[in-house]
Order: C-alpha cells, then structure tokens, then sequence
C-alpha cells in the first residue's frame, strides 16, 4: 500500500520533465494494480485469521467461565443475581473478543502501515520534512495516557448498567405469573424503563468520550497539513526537493492520518475491553469455598450409614445460629423422617450432608467419614438429592430424569417414572417423554415437577437418598403409592425425607424433630406419639384437619 504515493510522486515526476509515453503509463497502471491486489489478498487473509482467533477465543473463555461457576460454592450464587453473570458471559465476553480479534487486526496493519510509511518518507522524500510534520502528532500519546482512564471508567459503569438490566428482566421474567396474576405489568415495565434509560446516559458518556478522543487525531493531522504545505511548498520551490516527492509526502501524510485514526479506534476499544476485562477477572478470582480436602480418604464404596453430632452451625454470611445441638444416627438402609416448622432447619441440616454448605470438622459422617475427608466427587456421587420445588431443566421430560445417569436406556426411565407414579401421566401427553417442560418445567403442574425430579433421583440409585419436602404437591394417594415404591426399591439404601404431611414419614425407623434449629425429638412414630410432645400434637393436628375436609 505505502507504494502508491512513490509509484505516484515518480509519475509526477516524469510528466514533470515530459518523460511519459504510452509504455511509461502502462508501466505505472501495471505496478499499482498489483499492488492493490496483493493489499486486498493480505488484507482479506489477515481479517480472516484474526476472526478465526478471536471466535476461538470467544469460545475459550465463555467455556472457562462456565467451568468456573460450576466449581464455585451454592454461598457464592446467594450473593450475585443470574442476571449479572449471563450479562459478563454475553457482554464482557464478546467486548473483550471484538478489541482482540478486530482490535488486533487493525492495530496490526496499521503499525505496519505507519512504519512503512515513515521510513519511505525519510528514505525517498526528506528526513527534515518529515521530522517537522510530525511534531504535532507527538502529543497524541500525551492525550492518549490523560483521556484513557476516562473512557475506561465511562465504559465500566456502562456494563454495570447492562448487569443491572439483565438482573431485572431475569427477576421478572422468572416471576412473570405473580406479575400478571397481580396486574403489574405497568409497574415492571416503568422498573425496566429506568434500567434502560440508565443504560443509555452511561453509553452516551462513553460515546462522548469516544467521539472527543478520535477528534483530536484528525486535529493534529490538520495541523500537521499546515506545516507539511508550508514547509514543503517551500523545500519545492527552492529545489530542495522535487515536486513528485512533494505530492507523494501529502499522500504519505494523509496515509500517516489513517493508520492514527485506527489506533486511536483501536485504543477506544481496548479501553473498553479493559472494563470488560477487570470484571472478568473479579470473576476468575473467586474460589470455591468448598473443596476437596488436602489429603482425601479413599473408599471403594459407600453403604450409606449417617451420623450427625453437630453442637451449633452458622451460615458464613448469617448472624445468628441456624442450628443447635442436631444429635442423630443412622445405619446404612434405614429411613430417617425429618419434620419441624417452617425454617427449623430442615433443609440446612440435609445441606450439610453433600456439602452443599459445608459443617464444622467432626460433625458430620458417612459411613463413619467426616464428609470434609471425603473426596467431594465420591461424597455427591452416593447421594441422590430432590429438592423442594422439583427443579426441572428448559429440555425434556425424558432428558430431565434421565439426567442423573448418562447411560440410562428407555427401560430404566420408564421405570424410574413408574415409581414415582407419573408413568401414566406421561403417556397422556402428545409428545410422551419428549414433552418439553418449559423454563423449569413451567409447563408441569407443581406435582408433576416433584415426581419428574423423584424419577431422577430413583434412577441414580444412590446409597443415600434425600427427599426435601418433595412430596408436598401431591395428592395423598399419589404419596401413598411413591412411599410404598420407596420401601420397595430403596431396601438397603439409606433415606432422608423431609416432610410437613407426617404421613410420608409414618414408616420410617428413626423420626427427627426439629425446632428453630434445635433437635427437640427423635424416635419411631409411636416413640414419638406416646411422649405426647410436639410431634403428638402435629400428628393430632393434622388429623383434625384432614377428619374435618
């Protein structure tokens, strides 16, 4: 490229001293058509390899980030919304790929450009010509260092926006049966608007910082114009250089302008890119709280024996105890009822066990292991865990039970689905097993959901089964006939059920009663009924409730 304006000054020259004949013009067309094809070969190549890196990189990173946030602990998501960290895998992602694969791409051909240029100016045109002219354009790093931070921070507070944006869609959207039952749509859409508007006067600085910063480039090149015309007209004319080197240094100047401009864009997106940058790296420096101990203990198997002997456990981030003086024990192939009052502790206590919070050293045991010995992989691979709401993933009925095991034929779903007493259901829909939930099973009654995320943890076949509420949704015969599969293919596996409707933990062989977070009973159902205290009384209670509906 930087030998148009030579191959141009030399035709200028030899019009000049009326050298030029049809062989001369031939030869100059020639020369700069080859030039200009083996710019766009170049150029094209050079923009198709940098896309290529920068889509590898874009795939790269979003992959680690994921990763990342697969390792981290379930007390991490407690303190940062969905909504933010989808924005830092779409957003901060993809502005740090583009000022890479773009950026670098552009900055590349135009240092190549700006090095050549200037050295044919110094080597066919005048060192002195070009030392002068370009005294204006020194001040640009000057400027660059002054405005840089500016644009890096408008930028900064413009992602948070984005992240705050997407906070508040994810929330409601996540909600959106509440607002419509609730008639707030007007109300979620005025929160919305003033997440936008917040959007727009923070890109709105970064484009006014922008748009300051690349002004300043064409300024200086003008000046640099000026002084070029003034001192070069008059190296002209007193014959110090010729008039072909005069034409072919206004070119290179307004070449030297280019390459400035794109570096200028250039750097507008790196600082952009920085932002980006530094909130990803606050996100690559969190670590998991809960990890594998230094020197695990390995076991072949686990038969799924539990002993809990907890005196006191406090969230990292609580103020006050969650729970008190938690005493039980359990061998392998019992079941273990655990009932208490809403926020007791109940699903705190069964937390524990995975690690999905993790307890104090000593307090905790499987299989006569301190759970904080045992390898993590080795720990949750031996519990099959059903929460409460039965999460459901946005895919099929048959890709969510089959889930928990990889390997799962259509045999092993169905059955799993039969026990847990939604086989018939299933077959009731157009679609069968390939009926798509929706956005955690939206699409499924309350019910459903429970029994789809029963079927998954029957077919893991884990030695160590927790039910966390999971049977609250359904009917009282429908929890009749999965209590009595439990029985049935649970014999030898060890079972934790949480439950409000005492009739799903009747049969148990050992009931825990909790009370703001303290073990105030344990015992068999007519243990517990016969000391009359506050098991007694609930099981009276909902007695009376069910004889009077």
């Amino acid at each position: 490229m930087v030998q148009f304006p030579h191959l141009l000054g030399n035709f200028t020259n030899s019009l000049q001293t009326h050298h030029l004949s049809r062989a001369v013009v031939m030869h100059y067309s020639w020369l700069l058509l080859l030039v200009g094809v083996l710019y766009v070969l170049l150029y094209g190549f050079g923009q198709l390899r940098n896309g290529q890196l920068g889509r590898q990189f874009e795939y790269e990173l979003r992959k680690r980030l994921f990763g990342h946030w697969e390792s981290l602990s379930t007390a991490y998501f407690r303190k940062r919304s969905i909504g933010d960290l989808l924005n830092h895998a779409l957003n901060d992602v993809r502005t740090v790929r583009e000022a890479l694969s773009g950026g670098l791409n552009i900055l590349t051909n135009a240092f190549f450009l700006l090095t050549a240029t200037l050295i044919m100016t110094f080597r066919t045109v005048s060192p002195k010509l070009t030392i002068v002219s370009m005294i204006p354009l020194l001040f640009l790093p000057l400027f660059v260092i002054w405005w840089g931070p500016r644009i890096r921070n408008a930028s900064r507070r413009a992602q948070e926006a984005l992240s705050d944006m997407a906070e508040l869609t994810e929330e409601s959207l996540s909600a959106v049966r509440l607002v419509k039952a609730t008639a707030n749509e007007d109300i979620e859409a005025g929160r919305f608007e003033t997440r936008v508007d917040q959007i727009v006067r923070r890109q709105m600085s970064v484009f006014r910082q922008s748009a300051m910063f690349q002004s300043m480039i064409p300024f200086l090149g003008s000046i640099s114009f000026s002084i070029a015309l003034l001192y070069g007209g008059y190296l002209t004319v007193t014959k110090q250089i010729q008039l072909g080197g005069f034409v072919a240094f206004t070119l290179y100047l307004a070449m030297i302008i280019q390459p400035l401009q794109q570096m200028g864009f250039v750097f507008n997106q790196f600082q952009r890119a920085s932002a980006s940058l530094l909130r990803l790296g606050v996100l690559f420096s969190e670590l998991p709280d809960i990890t594998d101990p230094a020197q695990p203990v390995q076991v072949d198997a686990i038969a799924g024996a539990v002993s809990v002997r907890l005196p006191v456990y406090r969230y990292p981030d609580g103020d006050r105890d969650a729970l008190v003086n938690i005493n039980f024990s359990a061998s392998a192939g019992e079941t273990i009822g655990i009932v208490g009052r809403t926020g007791s502790g109940k699903t705190t206590l069964v937390n524990l066990l995975p690690r999905i919070f993790d307890p104090p050293s000593g307090t905790v045991f499987v299989d006569g292991h301190d759970v904080r010995t045992l390898p993590l992989q080795t720990l949750r691979e031996a519990i099959a865990y059903v929460p409460q709401d039965g999460f459901l993933f946005s895919t099929t009925i048959r890709e969510n039970i089959g889930f928990s095991k990889e390997a799962a034929t259509e045999e092993d779903i169905i059955w799993a689905a039969k026990n847990a007493s939604f086989w018939n259901e299933i077959q009731e829909f157009p679609e069968g097993l390939e009926t798509v939930v929706g956005e955690r099973g939206v699409s499924l009654s309350g019910g459903q959901k429970q029994r789809a995320a029963i079927a998954r943890a029957f077919l893991k076949d884990a030695p160590i089964l927790i039910l966390d509420d999971s049977l609250s949704a359904v009917d009282m015969n429908t929890e009749k006939q999965i209590i009595r599969a439990i029985r049935d293919i649970r014999q030898g596996k060890t079972t934790i059920i949480i439950a409000h409707r005492l009739s799903a933990i009747r049969h148990a062989d050992q009931i825990v009663v909790l009370d703001d977070g303290e073990l105030i009973e344990q015992g068999t159902h007519e243990q517990l009924l016969e000391e009359n205290g506050v098991y007694a009384s609930m099981v009276a209670l909902q007695e009376g409730e069910e004889a009077l509906a």
